[in-house]
């Protein structure tokens, strides 16, 4: 049984264009009267805001910086407009979040080119990897983790004349400086001043849904990150469905929102970022999550949504008095997505900002972003909401038979314009996540309810794809799994998630000792294979939820390793620390852990960092 959008929802206004790049959707002379954006680009908020200087660029003047950067990049580069095919020309972003991230990626699509978003947290070996993979011919990074990009690029092959830096706030730039030698994005951009205007796109009907414009990181439904072909008309659509969606309950005035998630990320790349841009919306823009910093962010500048991801949300409700100190009357939604969060946490938050509502969403990168989103005009505890309009869905059953009944869980597969072309040089992977009339598998189990106004819901029963969800970022046990079987010491190995309560889920391992590994120290080995991981991966990757070592991994008849098994295993042990803890407290405190008040907590999420923390 298809489900779609609800009725009382608007339908896309008209089919999302296929012959143009998202930069001149989002910025050309014919946005406003063409494509129907909200407000001209004289009439919009900025797009970007430092949240700690204050700096920003409008709108108008942002169009202008795409295209004296793309010419300066040219002339860098030595590329030229219609000359080379697309991934000839790649240019990959390793950097914390700014004001100029976006302008990066947009110059290199004015270049005929495709920008690879690259996450901050990345290891030096996980970057190198990267710029390999995607082929990259350039690089752009940051003061911060210069020393990180310097290292990668040297392992790809990629000479230091083309890394190039953004600029970062002096107080995020952890009291790195800048290289002489090396070019910034504002350099560049005065360098474009004095070379000749660039040749015109040279776009045949239909360039823009084949053309990938990002090549994004993700884990899919299983196995190792693979890199996400994102067309240009992939992410027209999701930003074209995000803003319809939300006519039922936005305010026609532009506003601003918060910019604290990772640019890298597809949530902050195309659903914070360019569809506030299509709102006429504009984005105040941090390098991180800081309790303190963030709230005096929102209150200095008035800000009216907030997008977070659920640790976020528990920080705040673990410090009430610092929360109430600011003054954050201007807020009226919470958009979380990324993970799950509970009705307690919700309740809690609500009572600390009641003129707030708070709505959940779902998404993945292969969707180029968001899938559902709450709407505040049909709530539903639970819910992530219903499907964006241009949404057509269906769950599949045993034997891979349609559900046809509500309350009756199924995988949710997909299909709609922002549905991506697939993966980057992987076709296996590709075909077994496209199903035959283009339907996506996302390899999640969900429900269709009903509101009491009768309208559909989604709600998410089960993960089928073994991803880890830490913090909001992908972790894919595959991954780490092939990495410490490299290790003498390990046999066998399974990865999989403990449920944590600030950071949602953490990567715990269970292991099977190698030959000549099991009378050793358990300790000192469990030092050495977290090392051993840390040397490599980014740090929300890290085994931070454990690991155990058992005899055997528990395995089905044909030898699969049973991780439903493991997971429940995981937690039952955590409930057993939990309540051991609770008992010591209880004798410490001569009282019911009930009754002690906890303790205010400054929360600081680094989500731009790859040193470990603290």
């Amino acid at each position: 049984m298809p489900f779609t959008s609800p009725s009382y929802i608007p339908k896309l206004p008209f089919s999302p264009p296929d012959s143009v790049p998202v930069h001149e959707f989002l910025f050309g002379r014919e946005s406003s009267a063409k494509y129907g954006r909200r407000h001209s680009l004289s009439a919009s908020k900025p797009p970007f805001v430092c949240g700690v200087t204050g700096q920003s660029y409008s709108a108008v003047e942002v169009s202008e910086r795409i295209e004296l950067l793309a010419r300066g990049l040219a002339s860098e580069l030595e590329w030229q407009v219609n000359e080379a095919d697309a991934f000839d020309k790649t240019l990959a972003v390793f950097s914390l979040n700014t004001i100029d991230t976006l302008t990066v990626s947009w110059a290199t699509h004015r270049l005929n080119g495709i920008s690879v978003p690259i996450s901050s947290l990345y290891s030096v070996d996980e970057l190198a990897g990267q710029l390999k993979k995607t082929k990259c011919k350039g690089l752009v990074t940051c003061a911060p983790l210069l020393d990180a990009a310097l290292s990668a690029a040297e392992l790809a092959g990629l000479p230091r004349t083309r890394i190039f830096l953004l600029q970062v706030p002096e107080a995020s730039r952890r009291g790195v400086s800048a290289p002489e030698d090396m070019k910034s994005i504002d350099q560049l951009i005065d360098q474009g001043r004095g070379t000749p205007p660039l040749s015109d796109l040279a776009w045949e009907a239909g360039r823009g849904a084949k053309q990938t414009a990002f090549l994004c990181s993700s884990s899919g439904t299983s196995g190792l990150p693979k890199n996400v072909m994102i067309s240009h008309r992939n992410a027209i659509a999701n930003i074209m469905q995000i803003v319809t969606y939300e006519s039922t309950y936005q305010p026609l005035e532009p506003e601003l929102c918060l910019g604290v998630l990772p640019q890298s990320h597809i949530y902050s790349l195309v659903v914070v970022s360019q569809a506030s841009i299509w709102r006429g919306d504009g984005v105040v823009v941090r390098q991180g999550f800081e309790l303190g910093q963030t709230l005096k962010a929102i209150q200095y500048h008035k800000i009216k949504r907030l997008w977070l991801v659920p640790p976020m949300i528990v920080a705040m409700t673990k410090a009430p008095r610092i929360v109430e100190s600011y003054d954050l009357r201007s807020v009226r939604i919470a958009a979380v997505g990324a993970s799950g969060i509970s009705k307690e946490i919700i309740l809690a938050f609500g009572d600390l900002l009641p003129e707030c509502k708070v709505v959940q969403g779902y998404g993945m990168t292969e969707s180029t972003g968001v899938v559902c989103f709450g709407n505040v005009e049909d709530a539903m505890t639970g819910s992530c909401g219903h499907l964006y309009p241009g949404y057509e869905a269906r769950l599949i059953g045993e034997g891979g038979k349609d559900v046809e009944a509500y309350n009756t869980p199924g995988e949710l597969v997909l299909r709609s314009p922002s549905v991506v072309v697939g993966y980057f040089q992987n076709e296996e992977a590709t075909a077994e996540a496209m199903l035959e009339g283009k339907w996506l598998r996302t390899g999640d189990l969900m429900e269709v309810r009903k509101s009491d106004a009768g309208h559909e819901h989604l709600f998410i029963v089960d993960r089928v794809k073994e991803l880890i969800k830490v913090r909001g970022l992908q972790v894919a046990p595959a991954e780490l799994e092939s990495h410490l079987l490299l290790h003498w010491a390990v046999a066998e190995v399974s990865v999989i998630p403990l449920p944590d309560e600030r950071a949602g889920e953490l990567p715990r391992a269970y292991i099977v000792r190698a030959t000549g590994a099991e009378k050793g120290d358990e300790d000192a080995l469990r030092k050495q294979l977290r090392k051993h991981v840390m040397d490599v991966f980014a740090r929300h990757k890290h085994l931070d939820g454990g690991i155990e070592f058992l005899d055997q991994l528990p395995k089905t008849a044909s030898g699969k390793i049973q991780r439903r098994v493991l997971k429940e295993k995981a937690r039952v042990d955590l409930e057993a620390r939990k309540a051991a803890q609770a008992k010591r407290l209880n004798a410490i405190n001569g009282s019911k852990t009930d009754g002690v008040k906890r303790p205010e907590t400054m929360e600081v999420f680094d989500l731009s960092s790859d040193e470990d923390e603290e």
